[in-house]
């Protein structure tokens, strides 16, 4: 598979010339972003509101979810599931029918969305569902399609190949994190952190545009994580009912001139300006040393086991059956 844009695709380097000489037009540049984060985290939800907002920004959006659940896109059209492009062609493929993008493709105020799909439980590898989306949707002429932003919705706590393709083979600019003031959201967010690290070392470009704090309680770990490995916070959105309420009922709380339209306004801004930083990973005692002690058992000590702990009392150690040859 190849990558879906380069810095060259994006946007015509200064001097570029076209085959007569002359200068080339300079081409519409897109910001692709994948956006990771813990399982229940409320990527979907951020997402969902942000993109909306860009979009009533006056920004061509397109939000693509990259979860085997197919959930991203649920919120936008409130509650309404979208047929999954590995679905659709699987099923067209059957019928000997080709995919067409309004088969996959839909929108809402502005907001362009697909959901990628996966396959049935047990049934096949998620990581490689990704991969054939992302085939098809270059087969549907994704380099033609001139949006100012993609958002790719990419479940963090999933290690295989496919999840991580944006980070190893350069298909977005910058990553952006969703994460709490909660343990296991910070250990996905450092792991992603670690995945940019280790292919910048590789030669790879992708950096961390920054950390989104969802279901902010007020108790700094998050902010606390951001500072830690190197990276912005590009917006605290509160632990607030009116939030969960909505969401809930899959309304868009990130419209203009309501309550939190500032919050994502301000996330809007940050996104698209937000340098691709390198983070610099935390370890795993640096990473509980960001929470107090006895909510993460940090000062425990580990005991070992014994075989006596296994077998009983009455274990007796069995004489070695390996053959050893007495030096000459």
């Amino acid at each position: 598979m190849t990558v879906l844009l380069s810095e060259s695709e994006i946007a015509s380097g200064p001097g570029a010339e076209d085959e007569g000489g002359a200068p080339a037009p300079a081409k519409k540049t897109t910001q692709i972003i994948a956006i990771y984060g813990k399982g229940g985290i409320g990527k979907s939800f951020t997402l969902a509101n942000l993109s909306y907002m860009m979009a009533q920004q006056g920004r061509k959006v397109l939000l693509i979810g990259c979860d085997p659940k197919s959930d991203t896109t649920s919120l936008l059209f409130g509650g309404r599931a979208c047929p999954t492009i590995i679905e659709t062609s699987s099923r067209k493929k059957l019928a000997g029918e080709t995919v067409d993008i309004g088969d996959v493709c839909f929108k809402r105020d502005g907001v362009y969305a697909m959901e990628l799909g996966g396959p049935e439980v047990g049934r096949g590898c998620g990581g490689r569902g990704i991969i054939h989306g992302f085939e098809l949707l270059e087969k549907l002429g994704f380099h033609e399609w001139g949006f100012d932003f993609v958002l790719l919705d990419f479940l963090g706590d999933v290690v295989c190949g496919g999840f991580g393709l944006p980070i190893a083979r350069d298909m977005c600019q910058k990553v952006i994190v969703v994460g709490s003031n909660d343990l296991q959201s910070l250990y996905v967010a450092n792991n992603v952190c670690s995945a940019v690290e280790y292919f910048r070392k590789l030669g790879g470009n992708v950096g961390v545009g920054g950390l989104v704090i969802n279901k902010d309680d007020g108790t700094g770990e998050a902010e606390a994580f951001a500072a830690a490995v190197g990276i912005p916070v590009l917006a605290a959105i509160p632990a607030d009912e009116d939030i969960r309420r909505k969401s809930a009922n899959y309304e868009i709380v990130g419209r203009p001139g309501g309550r939190w339209a500032p919050l994502f306004e301000q996330l809007a801004v940050g996104i698209a300006e937000s340098a691709p930083h390198r983070p610099n990973p935390l370890s795993q005692d640096a990473l509980l040393s960001l929470f107090k002690g006895e909510a993460v058992g940090r000062g425990y000590k580990l005991e070992p086991a014994t075989m006596e702990d296994l077998c009983g009392p009455s274990h007796v150690a069995k004489p070695s059956l390996e053959v050893v040859y007495d030096s000459m």
